[in-house]
């Protein structure tokens, strides 16, 4: 029954997964599937081709000047079925994965006026249910009533051996090294910011997937989704 739709938030720490098991879920239960970590890749960006922010600098004056130049959207790509980020007009969905824009996202993303205009859009987004949004605020911050809260973590050694391989297998001439600093100071960041740190929710369900595999994941979060669902049809 369509009333029956609820809004399911995973949160958790940078390469746990959340986007991949977000997708299957979403998927799965006929639901729509809304990348956060996407918009604020893309806000990076567009800061970083307006030279706004680079490895010496960050004039978070002059984007917050230019948030209302940026628009973001979804389009359904046909040939995947998936939704891709489109910045201004231009799908991004490939170049906001690269290693050069993940070492900025932590640092865009800490900027309240930067929330606030993606919150607002997020918000916007649930009204309706039948969601699956992943980020780093979505079950404290975006949806606190939502109907079932995730928070998927896993040692940062094993989240950087999983984004290394992912980047290397798209060409990118990158370390394990620096992926795993990369993951070491993303954590830092979203953990220690001062608007919507990254936490985990007091009534969210803990995922480690350390040692699961990503069948073994799925099985374990479709089933907690379908008994929430069948809770709220009564």
């Amino acid at each position: 029954m369509e009333d029956n739709k609820i809004i399911i938030a995973i949160d958790g720490h940078s390469s746990t997964g959340k986007s991949t098991v977000a997708k299957q879920l979403a998927k799965a239960l006929g639901y729509i599937y809304v990348d956060t970590g996407a918009m604020y890749r893309a806000v990076s960006l567009y800061a970083m081709r307006k030279e706004i922010i680079d490895e010496f600098h960050f004039d978070q004056e002059e984007l917050e000047k230019d948030l209302s130049e940026i628009d973001l959207r979804f389009k359904i790509n046909p040939e995947t079925g998936l939704a891709e980020i489109l910045l201004n007009g231009e799908n991004v969905e490939r170049e906001i994965r690269t290693l050069k824009v993940s070492k900025y996202v932590s640092k865009i993303a800490a900027i309240s006026s930067v929330r606030k205009k993606l919150v607002e859009q997020q918000q916007k987004m649930g009204i309706d249910k039948g969601i699956v949004m992943d980020g780093r605020d979505i079950g404290t911050v975006v949806f606190p009533n939502a109907e079932l809260k995730l928070f998927m973590t896993a040692t940062a050694k094993d989240r950087a051996e999983r984004r290394f391989l992912e980047l290397r297998e798209r060409g990118e001439d990158v370390t394990y090294e620096d992926v795993l600093k990369n993951v070491v100071n993303r954590d830092h960041i979203d953990s220690t910011r001062k608007d919507s740190p990254l936490k985990k929710a007091e009534d969210a369900i803990k995922i480690d997937n350390s040692n699961l595999t990503l069948k073994e994941q799925f099985e374990q979060i479709i089933e907690l989704a379908n008994s929430t669902i069948l809770k709220v049809s009564f």
